[in-house]
């Protein structure tokens, strides 16, 4: 065996080694923790990191919420929406919950928000930790010219730019305050806000409700406003907790909402995965079969194909749902394809007379364009899907696209390494092993 193809063997064989142990650590770990009390060794177990579980496989609330963008230019919407799903989120990971899914959906000229929360079975709980966040606003005092008496009109100068709120007390009468602070941003247009609205009011809006409308004796560069109102000091701290909580950019109003039972999810998951071993084995044997030696260097990699991309699920991570797993499965489809190619062509230079090592060579190097093609092809159409697709879509684009990369590198480097560790050996003068 050629010196670096042993290299190359030993890498293929310590990938294997991490790859799998990432992947199902429970029982290296057992042998560490064995050795450990044992000896005076400290080993450094594998870490343990769970497979992220899809709301479909694992049970939990799905709510979706309408927002409101009237008030928004068509430019702004979008940074609208992306302001509203960075607060949410935040919200909710504040009462624990563990690998929300916050995202934004586009429907026609209408804007959506997708929120998934996995293991909160309970939908009234789930629409309770969402729908209790203040929409915070300022507006400022309308023309004279355009009305007769006094409204307000929205401005841009929303809960989206709030960086936090406290509780205060004002200095004479005592009476509690919620004192506000704005991001830079927020603070410039606060400013801007205050210079043009001097000696008129800036009225302070929460959920549509009118708490405050001091007005304006200059303009205020620091970015910090407060809210004055006949509070309690009990409702001025629960302003304060829901604003730092996350004060909505954008009304929302809840439109549909699903419960997934954790029984449901747990049966899908075990028929999932049957079914991902039963055609895996049954790939394998195929190999065998009718490629013997090669079949079984094929089985080889792909069972090292198959940690590799499960120890990127955890790593990365990435949510696994139903339609994430039947793109998995499909890329398993895609290494064998690779392979088929390569020991055809092997097949078709030993019946011309080539020897074991030319028609190694030449097997890879005539598939490779049609590995190439076919792989390229399939790549671009599941970045298409990732790019425009719902979530469902997005997770079989990915672990498709992720499988089709693993895939090549399995079937290029990995079989390879194998094929050429076995010339100039015995082995490769063995006729029946080859088909």
């Amino acid at each position: 065996m050629q010196a670096k193809n042993k290299i190359k063997l030993l890498i293929v064989i310590i990938l294997a080694f991490f790859v799998l142990n990432i992947t199902f650590p429970k029982y290296i770990n057992q042998g560490i923790d064995f050795l450990d009390s044992k000896t005076f060794l400290s080993l450094p177990r594998f870490p343990e990191i769970p497979f992220r579980l899809g709301l479909d496989l694992q049970g939990g609330s799905h709510l979706v919420y309408q927002a409101d963008l009237s008030r928004f230019q068509q430019e702004e919407k979008a940074e609208a929406m992306q302001g509203l799903r960075d607060v949410i989120e935040r919200r909710v990971n504040l009462f624990g919950v563990r690998e929300p899914v916050v995202r934004t959906e586009k429907v026609k000229d209408s804007w959506r928000l997708v929120v998934e929360l996995p293991g909160v079975k309970d939908v009234s709980e789930a629409i309770k930790m969402i729908g209790k966040t203040p929409y915070l606003e300022f507006r400022e005092e309308s023309s004279t010219s355009t009305t007769s008496s006094i409204s307000f009109t929205p401005t841009k100068l929303t809960g989206q730019y709030l960086k936090k709120a406290t509780l205060g007390f004002d200095q004479t009468t005592l009476e509690p305050q919620v004192h506000l602070e704005f991001n830079s941003e927020g603070a410039k247009i606060f400013k801007e806000l205050t210079e043009r609205n001097i000696g008129k009011r800036l009225a302070i809006y929460i959920d549509d409700v009118l708490i405050s409308a001091p007005v304006v004796r200059e303009a205020i560069p620091s970015g910090k406003a407060q809210i004055t109102g006949n509070f309690t000091i009990e409702e001025a701290k629960e302003l304060v907790r829901n604003l730092n909580a996350g004060a909505l950019p954008v009304p929302i109003n809840l439109i549909s909402q699903t419960s997934v039972g954790p029984t449901l999810g747990s049966i899908s998951l075990e028929k999932s995965l049957k079914a991902g071993i039963l055609g895996f084995l049954a790939v394998v044997l195929f190999m065998i079969i009718f490629y013997r030696l090669p079949g079984v260097f094929a089985a080889l990699a792909l069972i090292i194909y198959a940690g590799i991309l499960l120890s990127l699920f955890k790593l990365i991570p990435v949510t696994l749902t139903l339609a994430g797993i039947g793109g998995a499965v499909l890329s398993v489809g895609m290494a064998v394809d690779a392979n088929v190619l390569i020991f055809e062509r092997m097949k078709e230079e030993r019946r011309i007379g080539e020897s074991f090592q030319r028609a190694v060579e030449a097997g890879f190097s005539r598939a490779w364009p049609s590995i190439r093609d076919s792989n390229l092809t399939t790549l671009i159409v599941a970045l298409i899907m990732f790019s425009f697709g719902t979530s469902f879509v997005k997770g079989f684009a990915l672990t498709l696209s992720l499988g089709i990369l693993v895939s090549i590198f399995s079937a290029i480097f990995i079989t390879r390494t194998f094929l050429r560790s076995v010339i100039g050996t015995k082995l490769e003068k063995v006729k029946w092993l080859w088909g």
